[in-house]
């Protein structure tokens, strides 16, 4: 039982950070039905912007507490995040609205590339410790531990649902988002501006990809510039599984995949006779996606999309 509640609490973990990134991509494809296969390198570069700006302000401030210098280093990553995420709906997919679906699929990917090698030029493809800020000392629950930066993913994940649900069900930018995603014709003549509440959804989505990614890397430990890649195909995973388009469902679709995954690994070596071991943990993702899409292709909470004229 201790064994079972340590990769329950394992997986909820990994789960909300994977929630974290599937609400990006949920958000996006809500609005524009566009898959932003970019969305895990934004990721990736919030990480290393965090990384860069604690080493500066260790060295300038040796004496501040490391919430506070984690706490800067997530504002100014996510502000970063927020511009290239900008950056790329302008350059790469805006004149692509209304292009077929292959071309802004083709260009998204594309565009994670590119992302990747500016930052292996930028950052270099070593791999990199990240630094440890928040106390270390674990919390028991039950036989299993639990740290504090584990517990602060928990809760960030817990209140960006709820900051998301608020923001599109109560307020004006969310009464503009669902007008868009319904038509955006027919919003702009109501006075809706599409092109802001597109370019508003792409800064969200970046804000949360940023945040995962610091929370990706305070729990592994680690960065580099392939950091990314995985975490955003698994959420992407999440955000189908949960029914894409679906804020709550891209949480639930997370954190499920995240227990399974976390589930599966402890226990595979057992169920298949020592033949796979928890290095094959990557195989739940996909094999998840495989049987959603075969018996629901809308996901567990999926709803119909935005119909267009």
């Amino acid at each position: 039982m201790d064994i079972l509640l340590q990769q329950i609490i394992n997986g909820l973990v990994l789960g909300s950070m994977y929630a974290l990134i599937a609400l990006g991509y949920t958000m996006v494809y809500g609005i524009i039905q566009l898959i932003n296969f970019a969305h895990g390198e934004v990721l990736m570069i919030g990480a290393l912007t965090s990384w860069s700006c604690i080493g500066m302000m260790q060295e300038a401030m040796p004496g501040a507490p490391g919430w506070v210098i984690l706490l800067l280093a997530t504002l100014i990553a996510c502000v970063v995040a927020a511009a290239l995420n900008f950056s790329i709906e302008k350059i790469a997919y805006k004149r692509l609205r209304s292009s077929p679906r292959l071309a802004p699929l083709i260009t998204a990917i594309g565009m994670s590339l590119l992302l990747q090698t500016l930052a292996m030029i930028i950052w270099k493809p070593n791999y990199k410790p990240y630094p440890t800020l928040l106390p270390t000392t674990p919390f028991e629950i039950g036989g299993a531990v639990i740290t504090s930066t584990q517990v602060l993913i928990l809760a960030v994940t817990a209140v960006a649902l709820g900051a998301m649900v608020y923001l599109v069900n109560y307020t004006r930018l969310g009464r503009a988002m669902r007008a868009t995603a319904e038509n955006p014709r027919v919003a702009a003549l109501m006075g809706v501006k599409p092109d802001m509440v597109i370019s508003a959804t792409f800064i969200i989505g970046a804000v949360l990809a940023a945040i995962a990614g610091i929370m990706w890397a305070s729990n592994y430990g680690t960065v580099q510039h392939t950091m990314g890649f995985l975490p955003g195909l698994k959420a992407f995973t999440a955000a189908v599984f949960g029914g894409i388009g679906n804020l709550a469902g891209a949480v639930v679709g997370g954190l499920l995949l995240g227990l399974i995954e976390s589930i599966g690994s402890g226990y595979i070596g057992d169920l298949t006779g020592g033949v796979l071991g928890s290095h094959y943990t990557d195989i739940f993702a996909f094999i998840v996606l495989i049987i959603i899409l075969t018996l629901r292709p809308s996901g567990l909470l999926g709803e119909r999309v935005a119909d267009r004229a």
